[in-house]
């Protein structure tokens, strides 16, 4: 019997039930309901029956392989079938009703979870023999995933009025043999540098001059040479050392180039605030050219070249292209269009921010603020660094805890269309890869604008704490041990790579989102933090070049815990599983990540483990199958992960199952128990 229904069409077995499902609904209506949602389900299913079947003839996969689904569904024809004959009898109406519904479900399980994961499995195998192209479109290469263009040339924006002129005259002197080695372009925030250099850097001439060797990285305000070095070292592929110095970092960069020999290499820094840091870049190398982006003039390497303001004419065609819509219907008053000119004194970022903000809006609607809601979201985006990478997971986390206005993530999600319409942030995707994780990033300007607003209410008073600590020098307000007790719901505390991790005290009761950008190898959280009895939500983010330890975490009581993109991140502390409160851990981009404490078990709230792209982390602990109150487990990108845990069917509240690119381990047989599962993707 067994050879015989493995030997079975898969489509002619399912057509067959489909068949006497809806003969039966026709011709009784004793299961009318039970009957109908089987028929939804199957039609349902239909596609997916079709692809099985399609791929399982190309890949030649054995029968067998979709045997227990036949099984399935030859039972539920013939059961289907006795349903018909049953009479009177209350009793066996009501058995075969949940019959009815037993098969239902047991068919929907059977589809979410074995057969998507053998698709996944048959379309690993199409791609056996061409490793390669593979490797190209998913970003995997040898067990890890590489991140694409580090530095790379951003696209410049598709319009750029006004800048013919400085770019003739740059790009003459950048492809010359011999002239200035260092060219500093000054101009005010918002001016236009970047968009300047991006358009420089995808110039013909000035591409064919440096061919693949234009290395673009921004610097921003605090840099760490090392961690410039290592982006340069990883863009080209090279393994990096662990450097201990910025001078072994620079000797290292320094003989790589000079492997260079003769050809041209062109160094772009941009937002640099720090002569001396141009100086350590500077190499005696032939054909070495490094191109400064800033708002000093730098007096070591010359006058420079000062960037005008747009003149009338390129600023009303900037204004215009922003403010129209995509249809090409323009209602704009010329009148209020020259004094929004005036305003804007030819500053390419202010026009282009006033003239989304505006798009479409009649005249009257204008002079209007924008949304309260969205204002204040912005606002929030002050808690991280310039220039780098926020992760939208981590926005819409705090944002569902600080404004009631954001019920989920299609809202919050909303709300960062609404931003970046306006162009206040620029969205990115860190890398086409299975996790297809999501960024958002924002102008240094606008972000100095941001902490200027939130704090320029007294300390005390104001709804955001935004505090950048350099060395061990705390603001005079904290370190004078004064102030009277914080009253903000939001407190951003960024440290550099000489912070000792020594604390003052802080008495912030109302505080209910912290965000820790760190740079240093080891990292202390302050016992203060144990006194937020308010704390939901915290966030790690790792900007150094060494691996971060953590520690003191214990002390938290928060809902939501998240560690994201720190690509050195080598184990996380046992003392995380003494948070109890958690019901989000947020792990992912953590690269190296290659375990997790056995003690995660403890954690008996959390309701969503993220690990995506934790691409060496190598298997779950068997103790997460003790986390009953689990609703969403996401190992997305996990590459090195093998197998499940055995028991994984303990997880009774697990409603959705993440595993994109995870397709080279089989289920283990308990989780057919996980009757809650909705979706598996």
């Amino acid at each position: 019997m067994a050879e015989l229904i493995a030997g079975a069409m898969l489509g002619a077995v399912f057509g067959e039930l489909l068949k006497v499902v809806i003969e039966a609904k026709n011709k009784s209506q004793e299961y009318e309901s039970e009957l109908e949602k089987l028929k939804s389900t199957l039609e349902s299913i239909t596609p997916i029956i079709q692809e099985i079947e399609t791929l399982n003839n190309a890949l030649n996969i054995p029968k067998q392989e979709t045997t227990k689904l036949k099984e399935e569904l030859i039972e539920g024809t013939k059961l289907v079938r006795k349903c018909n004959e049953v009479k009177c009898c209350c009793f066996k109406k009501v058995n075969y009703a949940d019959k009815l519904n037993n098969l239902n479900q047991s068919i929907e399980r059977f589809i979410k979870v074995n057969m998507q994961t053998q698709m996944a499995r048959d379309g690993k195998k199409t791609l056996e023999g061409v490793n390669t192209a593979l490797n190209i479109l998913t970003g995997y290469e040898k067990g890890r995933v590489e991140i694409e263009g580090l530095c790379s040339v951003p696209e410049p924006p598709e319009i750029t009025p006004g800048l013919d002129d400085s770019l003739k005259e740059l790009r003459k002197e950048l492809v010359k043999d011999n002239g200035m080695q260092v060219i500093v372009i000054t101009a005010p925030g918002g001016a236009g540098k970047t968009t300047l250099i991006k358009k420089l850097c995808a110039d013909e001439k000035v591409k064919d001059k440096f061919q693949e060797n234009i290395f673009f990285v921004t610097v921003s305000k605090t840099p760490d040479v090392k961690v410039i070095v290592k982006r340069i070292l990883q863009h080209m592929k090279r393994e990096v050392p662990m450097f201990q110095t910025e001078e072994a970092a620079i000797n290292d960069l320094e003989r790589l180039l000079k492997s260079f020999g003769q050809k041209a290499i062109l160094l772009v820094l941009d937002d640099v605030w720090s002569e001396l840091l141009v100086q350590k870049f500077k190499f005696k190398l032939p054909n070495y050219k490094i191109l400064v982006t800033s708002r000093s003039v730098f007096p070591q390497f010359g006058s420079g070249y000062q960037l005008k303001p747009l003149n009338d004419e390129a600023a009303m065609s900037l204004f215009r292209s922003s403010v129209t819509p995509q249809d090409g219907k323009l209602s704009f008053h010329e009148d209020l269009a020259k004094k929004i000119l005036r305003f804007c004194k030819g500053s390419p970022l202010a026009l282009t921010v006033v003239g989304k903000f505006l798009c479409g809006q009649p005249a009257a609607v204008c002079k209007e603020k924008l949304r309260n809601g969205s204002k204040e979201c912005y606002l929030d985006l002050g808690s991280f660094l310039q220039d780098q990478w926020i992760p939208i997971t981590a926005l819409i986390d705090m944002w569902m805890e600080l404004h009631e206005w954001v019920e989920d993530d299609l809202s919050a999600i909303n709300y960062l269309h609404k931003l970046s319409n306006r162009n206040l942030i620029n969205r990115l995707t860190a890398r086409k890869n299975a996790s297809d994780d999501h960024y958002i990033m924002h102008h240094d300007l606008l972000r100095d604008m941001i902490i200027h607003q939130s704090m320029s209410e007294p300390i005390e008073q104001t709804k955001r704490v935004i505090v950048e600590i350099s060395g061990n020098q705390f603001p005079k307000w904290w370190s004078e041990k004064k102030q009277n007790p914080i009253h903000a719901r939001l407190l951003s505390i960024s440290t550099d790579e000489t912070f000792s991790s020594g604390w003052y005290e802080l008495k912030a009761p109302e505080v209910e989102v912290v965000v820790l950008n760190l740079r240093t190898n080891k990292y202390t959280s302050p016992n203060f933090m144990g006194n937020m009895g308010k704390l939901k939500v915290v966030i790690v983010l790792n900007y150094g070049f060494l691996p971060a330890e953590l520690s003191n975490f214990s002390l938290l009581g928060s809902d939501i815990f998240e560690i994201d993109y720190c690509n050195d991140l080598l184990e996380l502390p046992d003392e995380l599983c003494d948070i109890v409160s958690l019901k989000k851990l947020n792990i992912t981009e953590c690269f190296k990540l290659s375990t997790l404490p056995e003690e995660i078990g403890k954690l008996v709230k959390l309701e969503e483990l993220r690990l995506a792209s934790c691409t060496a982390l190598k298997e779950l602990p068997e103790m997460v199958t003790e986390l009953s109150m689990l609703k969403l487990l996401d190992i997305s990108g996990c590459l090195s992960i093998t197998k499940l845990p055995t028991k994984i069917g303990k997880l009774c509240s697990l409603e959705m199952l993440g595993m994109r690119g995870c397709s080279s381990f089989e289920l283990p047989q308990s989780i057919e128990n996980l009757e809650r599962l909705k979706l598996v993707k």
